[in-house]
């Protein structure tokens, strides 16, 4: 997996940062889990934190969730939000179609960040790719109006398949979209790992932005 060998943070410690699942049926509380009601902000698919930790530090007036499904990586991320006392994150240790589809309370969400999601390149996997019609769905649906749906990968085949799929929902409108290196302002301008990496080989990162439109 790569992490780096930090001295552990005690699991008791972790603790504040891990966010459990709702019971079947319910949706998170985003007021309760951060007792506040400032805006919230998911990323679906952090790996290391890289934008994550980024984005926390940088607006300390918004709470950020993240969701991920290797759970090695959400206790490496817990730790590293540990050591640098950032409350304003919660995780989640799960699959985030099934999260999105259940869990999430419809229009409370000011954006959702999904970076570098797996592109899954044998053709019998595909249907494990994150990006289908139900997880577009269930990402507009929680989203707030105005509230936005930020995309980016580096695998330019996976990307023309999220931009179809995106284009095609009547609720979601394109606000920007081009390769990621032009990006120098705003929320895009955190480099995620993954982001860096590809940059660092000479690799095109592609990246999209939807706004929910007003009801």
């Amino acid at each position: 997996m790569g992490l780096r060998r930090l001295k552990r943070v005690p699991l008791e410690q972790l603790q504040p940062c891990l966010l459990p699942l709702p019971e079947p049926g319910a949706v998170f509380d985003w007021s309760a889990v951060f007792g506040n009601g400032r805006p919230v902000e998911l990323e679906v698919g952090f790996g290391k934190g890289g934008f994550l930790v980024a984005a926390a530090q940088a607006e300390p007036l918004v709470n950020f969730v993240g969701i991920e499904i290797e759970r090695a990586l959400v206790l490496y991320v817990a730790g590293r939000l540990v050591r640098r006392r950032l409350g304003n994150v919660r995780l989640i240790h799960g699959d985030a179609r099934q999260i999105v589809a259940r869990h999430l309370p419809p229009d409370s969400l000011q954006a959702i960040h999904v970076y570098f999601p797996d592109p899954w390149w044998k053709r019998r996997h595909r249907k494990r790719r994150l990006f289908t019609p139900e997880f577009a769905q269930g990402c507009v649906r929680a989203l707030k109006p105005q509230g936005r749906l930020q995309v980016a990968t580096d695998v330019e085949e996976y990307f023309t398949e999220i931009l179809s799929l995106l284009h095609g929902i009547p609720a979601l409108k394109p606000v920007e979209r081009g390769r990621a290196e032009a990006v120098t302002s705003g929320p895009c301008s955190v480099i995620t790992n993954f982001q860096r990496k590809a940059l660092q080989q000479g690799r095109p990162v592609w990246r999209a932005v939807f706004e929910k439109c007003q009801a």
